[in-house]
């Protein structure tokens, strides 16, 4: 008897002839459940295999670090990895593009600069090779040789180290002859100083923004710029610039601050984000604790671009509604709970962050087969596919795009959702939840053309204060945590705008004291780093590049 004849019955194989051809209502409805029972066994291991390997992923994420985010999660002819997009997409043999005109998708990209279109705003000086005139003599006939041109060679870029000069100021001091002569007492005058930026004291608008930079923009904590400065042979304490920097930001940067605060709070879309910082003395809280560094940043390509910081001692829900009174448009957030007790606003969620769920619930080779995580994180990328298309179109039509691109692939997402049954606890079950509860604020965005469909603009904005905070780690006080605010406010600002932020706070810290400590918004304006002015004289030679990378989808 070959195996293909043999049949089971509880348990024992059974003979052709040995089988019941008919079968009572009774045993019927045993069968039927022991399968239901079966099959139930079977999907609730399935879930239990799907929750191991998360666990397995995760331990090796922890293990590892970012080399699992090396791998590619989800597989597929038109999937990319979201983190190693540059590795995953190189092709040795791939065609060279034209060097004119780079064409993509629906609309046309500036070629990429040249060497010497980089190099142009750089001062140039000339070096002549020369013989020397001892030496200008003919090796064929004795005779004296003449220059008859010149050929050029090659470009070298040269570093001149930062030059520290000492400023003594000496006011003129004017007599009138005339008046001497007929009165027998001279009239005189004496120029007028310029106003310093603090009294007794060395700190210049440039040395101040020089500091400020160094840390805000390039990460130099006060005690290794203490180290640089004593190089150059200066003493100067990092105590000494702490007080400098703070002074200059309570009394002259934080008029700008608040009038870009103002302008803020007149736009259509806010994005908002929040990062821990450390306080080492703060009344009331140990050293130890955790406060917060919020950041409010316009959207993407408006004219006029804002990051706000503000130091808040906690992450109460209260610091946004408190920050943000008066403004009734649309915010953009990561989903924290916080954010809804800000009123009157259209809140709106962050697709990047559902993303991002799914590929921490993927194990490492997951596909669409194998995994419901890598199914949701298929849906995803496909929506941000979706929009790369629609922010060619101009916004009249972008809302026509989403109804009909974007809004029946939502529909189909949240459809499949509710059929899937995570184990609990799990990373996919997180996944599942995050985008059920927040499935309100991430289909926000199809009727406002302005919103974008992710907060990774905040979170790009906010990430020079993360980088520096690896650097200079904690705040000493609460007052230089708020004079950080400021500085990296404006700093960012300046950025955003295209404009040099060194260059901008020079500027800012020169003009400011002529204005007095309240200066009115007619004055601040011009101050802003998209004042025509500003825009004309401090324009980074790279800006257009740096504004077009505001778009992030």
């Amino acid at each position: 008897m070959g195996l293909s004849e043999i049949v089971f019955s509880g348990g024992k194989a059974m003979a052709p002839e040995q089988r019941k051809t008919t079968y009572t209502a009774a045993e019927v409805a045993v069968l039927e459940e022991t399968i239901l029972k079966q099959k139930a066994e079977i999907d609730e291991l399935k879930r239990k295999l799907e929750h191991m390997n998360e666990v397995f992923a995760n331990a090796q994420r922890a293990r590892f670090g970012q080399s699992s985010e090396q791998k590619n999660y989800v597989l597929g002819k038109d999937q990319l990895s979201l983190f190693n997009e540059a590795e995953s997409s190189q092709d040795h043999k791939a065609e060279e593009p034209n060097p004119n005109t780079i064409f993509v998708e629906a609309h046309e990209r500036k070629k990429k600069r040249s060497q010497t279109e980089m190099l142009n705003n750089l001062p140039e000086e000339e070096v002549l090779l020369e013989i020397p005139e001892g030496q200008l003599v003919c090796g064929k006939c004795g005779g004296k040789m003449k220059p008859i041109g010149k050929k050029f060679l090659r470009h070298e870029m040269q570093i001149v180290p930062k030059q520290i000069k000492l400023l003594a100021y000496y006011a003129v001091t004017y007599a009138c002859d005339s008046c001497e002569k007929d009165t027998g007492l001279a009239h005189i005058v004496s120029v007028k100083p310029p106003i310093p930026l603090m009294k007794h004291s060395l700190a210049s608008p440039s040395t101040v923004a020089y500091i400020m930079t160094q840390k805000y923009v390039d990460g130099l904590p006060l005690a290794r710029q203490e180290k640089i400065w004593a190089r150059e042979g200066v003493s100067l304490s990092r105590a000494t610039m702490a007080n400098w920097v703070i002074q200059c930001s309570e009394v002259w940067l934080k008029p700008l601050y608040r009038h870009m605060k103002q302008e803020l709070l007149t736009h259509s879309v806010i994005h908002a984000d929040e990062t821990v910082v450390q306080i080492l003395k703060e009344d009331g809280k140990p050293a130890t604790s955790e406060s917060r560094m919020w950041l409010y940043a316009s959207a993407a390509l408006l004219r006029h671009q804002v990051r706000l910081f503000e130091y808040q001692p906690d992450r109460s829900g209260k610091r946004p509604e408190s920050f943000l009174k008066g403004f009734e448009g649309a915010l953009v957030t990561d989903g924290y709970a916080g954010y809804n007790q800000v009123q009157k606003v259209t809140h709106c969620g962050c697709w990047a962050h559902a993303r991002r769920k799914w590929r921490e619930a993927m194990p490492d080779g997951a596909t669409v087969k194998t995994s419901k995580a890598a199914i949701g994180f298929r849906y995803c990328n496909q929506l941000f596919a979706e929009e790369r298309k629609c922010v060619l179109y101009k916004p009249e039509y972008r809302k026509e795009y989403r109804q009909g691109k974007e809004l029946p692939l939502l529909e189909e997402y949240f459809a499949w959702l509710n059929t899937v049954h995570p184990e609990k606890g799990s990373k996919l079950e997180e996944a599942v939840r995050y985008s059920i509860n927040q499935k309100q604020q991430l289909c926000a965005f199809l009727d406002k053309v302005e919103v974008p469909i992710s907060n990774n603009l905040a979170e790009n904005a906010i990430r020079p204060f993360t980088l520096g905070r690896k650097n200079w780690l904690f705040c000493d006080t609460p007052k230089g945590a708020k004079a950080s605010a400021i500085v990296y406010s404006l700093v960012e600002s300046a950025k955003a705008n295209g404009i040099e932020p060194f260059a901008y706070l020079q500027h800012v810290l020169v003009q400011l004291p002529y204005l007095g400590k309240s200066p009115s918004h007619e004055e601040l304006e011009t101050l802003m780093p998209w004042a025509p002015d500003i825009q004309q004289e401090y324009k980074m030679p790279n800006s257009d590049a740096y504004e077009l990378s505001l778009i992030h989808i």
